[in-house]
Formats: C-alpha cells, sequence, structure tokens
C-alpha cells in the first residue's frame, strides 16, 4: 500500500510536470477550443462561399425575373390590345347608329389600356437593342392612332365611305407597320430572355459543382477532427470512466493508462491512481469502523437503559414526594381548623402558606411526571378520554393558578353553558396549566390573563391572551417546536418541553393551538378542540334554558 502510494506521489512531482506554457498548449480546453475555431471557420467560410455563389446566380436569375419575364408579359399584352384596337375600328366603321356609341367606348378603352401597357413597359429597364425596337414601334404607333383620328373625323362627319376607304388604305399601312415593328420586339425579348435563362442555368450549375466540392472538403476535415476527438479524447476519458466505476464497486484490480500526458486526461489518470490508493485504504479502515459501530450499538443500548431508569426514577421519586405532602397538606388542614385565639388569623394564614406551597410542589411533580410520558413516550399510552365539561376544567386550572401566584390577575369568561367534550382530564388540565403558566410567567406581576372559552361551529375555541414581553415575529413559526423557546427569554428559567406538549396533547384530542403575539404586546393563544356530540343534548338543553330565561333573571 504505501508502495504504490509513493509511486503515485513520484506521478505526481516527477518531471512529467509539464511548463505552464506546454500545459496551456496541450491542454484538453486549448485542443478543444482549436476545434471548435476550426469548425466556426469551416462553417463560416462555406457559409461565405455559398452565399457568394448564390448572390452570383441571383444576380443571373434578377434579370430574367425582374426584366424579361415582365417585358415578355407586358409585350403579350400590347399585341393583344392592338390586335384588339384595330378590331375595335373595324366594327365601329360597320356598327349602327345605336351601336356607334359602344364601339367608341370600346376604342377609347382599348386605347388606355395600350397606353397603360406602355408605360409599364418603358419603367422596365431594357437592352440598348431592344430599346431602339420599341421606340420604332412606338413611332409607328403613334403615326397609327393619327391616321385612326382621321378615320374617325371622316366617320363622325358623314363621309363614311372616305373613312372606310382610309381605314383599308392608309391605316392599314400605317397598322402593318407598327405591328411589324412591335413583332421585332417581342423577338429579341424572347431571344434575350431564353439567352439569360441559358446563362442562370450555367451559373446554378457552377455553384452546386463548387458548393459540393466546398462540402467535400469539409466533410474531410470534420472525420479527421472527429477521428483525432475519438482516438485521443473521447477513448481516453471512456477508459477512465470505466476505471472509475469499477473502482466504486470496490474492484481495485484495474488498469490505469495515460500517467504520462501532460493534459487534463493525464491529470485525471493519476488523480485516478490516487483514489485507488485511496479506496484500498479505506476498504482497510472499514473493518475498524465496523468495530467501532458494534461498539456504539452497545453504547446506545445502555444509553436506552438508563433513560428507562430515569423515566422509572422520576416515577418512583414522584410516589415518594407525594406521601409526606399529603401528611404536611393534612397537618396544615387540621391546624387552620383547630386555631382559635388572637393567632388564629396568623395560623390560618400560615396554614395557608403551608399548602399553598404543597399545592405548588404537587403541580410541579404532576407536571414533570406527564411530560415524562408524553414526551419520551407513546403519547397514546396515556391518552384516556372520557365525557368531561371543559369549563370544569377551566376553572379548576385558574384557581389553582389563582392559590400559586397570590399576585396573579387571571379573569375568565367562560360562558354560561357546558362545554361538552370527549377529552383526558388529566391531560387537558396538563396543556392549559402550562399556557397559563407561561402567560403568568413572561408577564408582569398584576398583569391581567384572559381566559376566554365558547362554542365555534362543532368546536370549542379557548383563548389564552395576556399582556406580557410577547414573542418575537421570527420566533412563531418554531415556538411549538421541542426545546425552542423564543430568543428574547434568556434570563427566564425555562426547558422549552411546554408548548411542545401543548401541542401534543391538542393533537391527541383531535384539536389545534395556534398563537398570535407582538413584542412588548403580549400574546394570544388559541386552541380549538372537537366538540363531543355524545353531551350535545345537554348543552343545547341549557342554552335554550339561557335563551328563554328574561333577561332579568340570568
Amino acid at each position: 500500500m504505501e508502495e504504490y502510494l509513493d509511486s503515485s506521489n513520484r506521478l505526481w512531482g516527477r518531471d512529467l510536470t509539464p511548463s505552464v506554457w506546454t500545459m496551456r498548449a496541450r491542454s484538453l480546453n486549448s485542443v478543444l477550443s482549436l476545434v471548435f475555431l476550426l469548425f466556426f471557420l469551416l462553417i463560416t467560410g462555406l457559409g461565405l462561399f455559398g452565399i457568394d455563389r448564390l448572390r452570383e446566380f441571383n444576380r443571373v436569375s434578377a434579370d430574367v425575373r425582374d426584366m424579361w419575364l415582365p417585358s415578355t408579359r407586358l409585350i403579350g399584352d400590347l399585341n393583344n390590345f392592338t390586335s384588339d384596337y384595330r378590331a375595335a375600328e373595324g366594327r365601329y366603321l360597320l356598327s349602327s347608329n345605336h351601336e356607334s356609341g359602344l364601339s367608341k367606348r370600346e376604342i377609347e378603352s382599348l386605347g388606355q389600356a395600350v397606353g397603360r401597357a406602355q408605360r409599364d413597359y418603358e419603367s422596365l429597364r431594357q437592352s440598348p437593342a431592344s430599346a431602339e425596337l420599341y421606340g420604332k414601334f412606338k413611332e409607328n404607333w403613334t403615326s397609327y392612332q393619327n391616321v385612326l383620328n382621321r378615320v374617325l373625323q371622316l366617320y363622325e362627319t358623314g363621309q363614311t365611305a372616305e373613312a372606310i376607304n382610309l381605314y383599308r388604305t392608309e391605316s392599314q399601312s400605317a397598322y402593318d407597320a407598327a405591328s411589324d415593328s412591335l413583332e421585332l420586339v417581342t423577338r429579341l425579348n424572347i431571344e434575350s430572355a431564353n439567352a439569360a435563362s441559358y446563362e442562370a442555368d450555367v451559373a446554378y450549375r457552377h455553384s452546386s459543382s463548387l458548393i459540393l466540392l466546398a462540402m467535400g472538403i469539409a466533410a474531410l476535415l470534420i472525420m479527421g477532427v472527429l477521428f483525432y476527438v475519438k482516438r485521443f479524447i473521447s477513448m481516453p476519458l471512456l477508459e477512465l470512466a470505466d476505471g472509475m466505476r469499477r473502482l466504486a464497486g470496490n474492484d481495485t484490480d484495474i488498469e490505469i493508462r495515460g500517467n504520462d500526458r501532460i493534459d487534463e486526461i493525464g491529470e485525471m489518470a493519476r488523480a485516478l491512481g490516487v483514489f485507488r490508493a485511496n479506496a484500498i485504504e479505506l476498504m482497510l479502515s472499514q473493518r475498524s469502523l465496523s468495530q467501532q459501530a458494534s461498539m456504539l450499538e452497545e453504547r446506545l443500548a445502555e444509553e436506552q437503559r438508563l433513560n428507562q431508569l430515569q423515566l422509572d426514577f422520576v416515577s418512583m421519586a414522584s410516589h415518594e414526594f407525594r406521601t409526606p405532602l399529603t401528611i404536611i397538606d393534612g397537618q396544615a388542614q387540621r391546624l387552620a381548623k383547630t386555631a382559635h385565639g388572637p393567632a388564629s388569623a396568623d395560623v390560618a394564614e400560615r396554614a395557608g402558606k403551608i399548602r399553598k406551597a404543597v399545592l405548588r410542589i404537587t403541580t410541579v411533580i404532576d407536571k414533570l411526571i406527564n411530560s415524562s410520558r408524553l414526551v419520551d413516550g407513546e403519547a397514546q399510552l396515556y391518552f384516556h378520554p372520557l365525557e368531561i365539561d371543559l369549563r370544569v376544567i377551566l376553572d379548576e386550572v385558574c384557581h389553582i393558578h389563582g392559590d400559586i401566584a397570590a399576585q396573579a390577575n387571571i379573569n375568565q369568561r367562560l360562558g354560561p353553558v357546558p362545554l361538552p367534550i370527549l377529552g383526558d382530564g388529566k391531560l387537558l388540565f396538563q396543556m392549559f396549566s402550562n399556557i397559563i403558566s407561561n402567560a403568568l410567567k413572561y408577564s408582569p406581576d398584576g398583569s391581567p390573563i384572559e381566559i376566554i372559552a365558547e362554542i365555534e361551529g362543532d368546536k370549542i375555541a379557548v383563548a389564552v391572551r395576556d399582556r406580557g414581553m410577547g414573542i418575537p415575529q421570527k420566533d412563531l413559526a418554531h415556538i411549538f417546536d421541542r426545546y425552542n423557546r423564543g430568543s428574547n427569554v434568556s434570563g427566564i428559567v425555562g426547558t422549552g418541553v411546554g408548548l411542545y406538549l401543548v401541542k401534543i396533547v391538542a393533537e391527541l384530542h383531535g384539536g389545534s393551538v395556534d398563537v398570535e403575539s407582538a413584542e412588548e404586546k403580549g400574546s394570544c393563544f388559541a386552541v380549538r378542540l372537537p366538540l363531543s356530540r355524545a353531551i350535545d343534548k345537554r348543552a343545547d338543553s341549557s342554552r335554550s334554558k339561557l335563551s328563554a330565561a328574561e333577561p332579568g333573571e340570568l
């Protein structure tokens, strides 16, 4: 084991450790950065090259799209409109009087269509040859329209024969000249469009060939990079991962390669060697740990036995304390009853103080026993519910605390009707005793403590309100946790178990406990317990009697 650790240390410390510059140059970070940079430059270059080729192809195809296709369409429109125009001229000359108006409007409409087509065509980019031929057509068409206007004037003045003769001779010649020149424009446009289409096809094939060549070169480069990554990065990492997985399964018989590499993979290989040494050392130490665990189990069993002895001692000591306390209380009662004479008042007062002291000690013993049973034992084992009136429990708690603390100012508002509940009287007494005891402990002497009980639907709500120091807002969320106390009561004796017991008892009875508090203003603890339906009828009867009574009778 020590020999392997020494060899691992030598791997870390010998001259294999590279210089900072060499380490930076050969590190995976640098290699992967170069790979990603190569990919980026490759993709960027391929994209720019493709864009350049597409731009060239787009330039050639733009001529077809933006010039030759629109010009071909417009020349076709001119051919159609001019032939229709000539036909409309003939129909006008042959039409009757009531049809001549329609024919005249047709000529005007076609003339406007020819004019729009001419304007659209003239707005297009044209080659010099096409522009020259189109200018010839425009000149011939203007001559034809001049002759047409003369024909129309003759016809409209009633010289029909002269108009028809002019239509057949001079007008026909002018139209033929315009038609022939338009035919030349059409032929030239078709030839130019075909030439542009061929040029676009050649540009497309040339661009496609260059792009495919660039893609082939890029594919070869990518394959080379992937081979390098797999051979020198991926496979070594997989081998290291397999070694780690086997090492995690306590298999220390593994072969570690790459110790002599001067990059991160070499560092991981050397670290894996150290992990292997640590795993061997850990396996050796587990044997001693298992022995220590066995010893801890024995100590835990002993601790549990001592805890049980402590509980038994509390129960025994409480029983032993009760016997002399009962005797003392009985003697104090007899002393108070037999006191006569001038000193009787003083004797009775002293006997009352003795009884209060006995009551205080008895209450402490009861709290100690109940707290030990509920907090450290199974609470359900000590839960014995009976049908009781919660008013009686609350009244008893208030009187006992009033007797124990002479400065107590406890105000009860328990209402005139019974508060039926199915519960354990001892546990309920303990719960409300803890709440009222805290209210007295954390309030100034003589400060009023209010106990309010009322029925809310199917629950009994009991509120204990004081005007003491209150609980900080940050402590409210954990005030019912075991051993938790407010951060502002460090100078007051307490264990932090009382409110934890309150929560346990409330939940045992199917109820809940909540608190509202503010520092220097006091606290209000609200306990809600389910109303007992078994004795609801008596409560309803009492409420009915109270409702039926006259105000003066209450």
